[in-house]
C-alpha cells in the first residue's frame, strides 16, 4: 500500500511541477506556437503543392442564414496554372486565404446570379486579389446581365479605400490601374439547351448554362473540364433539365439544396413567435431551390460519381443533421454524397480516376 501512496504522491508532484512550469513559461510557449503557425501559413500557396489536376476549394458552403461552419456561397478552382473563383459570398475571400488559395493568381471571377448572398463579398475579394497579386489591370468579373452595374457599385464603394492603400503601400503593391473589377456580361442563347463555352485555354474549358431560379433571370451554373476531369456547379436552381444536359458525364456535381421539412420547422417557429415577414420568406424560398431529392435525381441523370451539397438550407451546425438532410437523397443517388463545409478541398488529379477530399484549413 505504501508504494501506491508514494507513486500517487510522485504523480501529483509531477503534475504540480508541470502546472507551475506552464504558468511560468506560458508566454514563451505561446510565442513558440505562434511562430510555428506563422512559418507554416504565411506565403502558403496550395497551387505549388497540389498535383496537376482539377481542384475545387469550398470557400463558402452557406446561405444568408447564419451558419458557424459555412460562409456565403463561394467555390474556387485550380485547373493547371489557372485560378478562378465562382461566386463571392461574404467571408469567402478570408477562407481562401486560410486555405492557401493563391488569390494573387486569380484571373477571373464568375457569378452565377445577382442575389446579394452570392456577391456581397465581392469588394473584399477584389481588394485581396489586387494587393496580393500586384495587379495592373482590373479583375474581370463575368456573370448575367447587370453584372457591370454590380461591379461598378463595388468599385465606387471601395474607391476611397483604394486611395489609402496606394498612399500607404506604394504603386508596386497597390497600383491604382489594377484596382477593382470590370463587369463582363455573359449572354447565352435562349431556349432549351442554353449553354456556351466562356473560357477555353490550356486544356481548361468553362461552360456556362442557364438554370431555373425564377424570378431571378438569367441564373447560371458552370461546368469545368480539364484534361479529362470534370465538375459542375449548379448555382441556385430547382431541378433543371438544362443543368442535367450541360453536365452530362461530370464526375462531381456540386448542387445546392433546401430541405422543405426542416424549413417547415423553422416556419412554424417563426409563426409561433410572430416574427414579422419571416414566415412568408420561408414559404417563398421553397419555390426556387432544389430539394436534396431533386439534386440526387440530377446527379443520377448526369451520371456523376459524387454529389456534393453546398448552399444548404437550413443551416447545419451539427454533423448529426447531415444524415437528416441527405436521408431521401441517399435513396435516389447511389454514389458518394458529401454535405460540404468551408475548408473542404476536392481534388481530381489528371491521369487518374481518383477523387479525394482534404481539409484545406490544415
Amino acid at each position: 500500500m505504501k508504494w501506491l501512496i508514494r507513486i500517487g504522491a510522485g504523480l501529483v508532484g509531477l503534475l504540480l511541477i508541470a502546472i507551475i512550469g506552464f504558468q511560468v513559461f506560458k508566454t514563451q510557449i505561446a510565442m513558440a506556437g505562434f511562430k510555428r503557425a506563422v512559418a507554416a501559413n504565411v506565403g502558403r500557396d496550395a497551387s505549388e503543392t497540389l498535383p496537376d489536376g482539377l481542384h475545387v476549394f469550398v470557400c463558402g458552403a452557406g446561405t444568408p442564414l447564419p451558419d458557424p461552419k459555412r460562409a456565403g456561397p463561394c467555390l474556387a478552382v485550380l485547373a493547371g496554372n489557372h485560378a478562378f473563383v465562382f461566386d463571392a459570398g461574404s467571408g469567402g475571400s478570408r477562407n481562401l486565404n486560410r486555405m492557401g488559395f493563391p488569390l494573387g493568381k486569380v484571373e477571373r471571377i464568375y457569378l452565377t446570379h445577382l442575389h446579394s448572398d452570392h456577391m456581397d463579398g465581392l469588394g473584399e475579394l477584389l481588394m485581396q486579389a489586387w494587393v496580393n497579386g500586384g495587379r495592373d489591370e482590373p479583375m474581370p468579373v463575368s456573370g448575367p446581365r447587370g453584372v457591370d452595374e454590380v461591379v461598378d457599385g463595388f468599385n465606387a464603394a471601395y474607391r476611397i479605400d483604394g486611395t489609402f492603400r496606394t498612399a500607404h503601400h506604394g504603386l508596386d503593391i497597390a497600383n491604382p490601374a489594377g484596382r477593382g473589377g470590370v463587369g463582363e456580361t455573359i449572354t447565352l442563347p435562349a431556349g432549351p439547351g442554353s449553354q456556351a463555352v466562356v473560357f477555353d485555354e490550356d486544356g481548361v474549358k468553362i461552360t456556362a448554362f442557364t438554370v431555373s431560379h425564377a424570378p431571378v433571370e438569367p441564373a447560371f451554373g458552370y461546368r469545368i473540364d480539364y484534361k479529362g476531369r470534370s465538375v459542375a456547379f449548379s448555382g441556385d436552381t430547382i431541378y433543371s433539365p438544362n443543368l442535367v444536359g450541360a453536365s452530362k458525364g461530370v464526375e462531381v456535381l456540386f448542387h445546392e439544396a433546401l430541405d422543405p421539412e426542416m424549413v417547415g420547422v423553422m416556419h412554424e417557429a417563426a409563426v409561433a413567435h410572430n416574427v414579422q415577414g419571416i414566415p412568408q420568406i420561408l414559404n417563398d424560398i421553397l419555390t426556387y431551390h432544389a430539394t436534396p431529392s431533386d439534386a440526387a435525381r440530377a446527379a443520377t441523370e448526369v451520371g456523376a460519381r459524387e454529389l456534393v451539397f453546398y448552399h444548404t438550407i437550413p443551416p447545419l451546425p451539427s454533423h448529426l443533421l447531415n444524415d437528416l438532410f441527405v436521408r431521401d437523397a441517399k435513396k435516389i443517388f447511389k454514389g458518394k454524397i458529401t454535405v460540404s463545409e468551408d475548408g473542404m478541398v476536392f481534388s481530381l488529379p489528371v491521369d487518374s480516376d481518383a477523387i479525394t477530399q482534404h481539409d484545406g484549413f490544415k
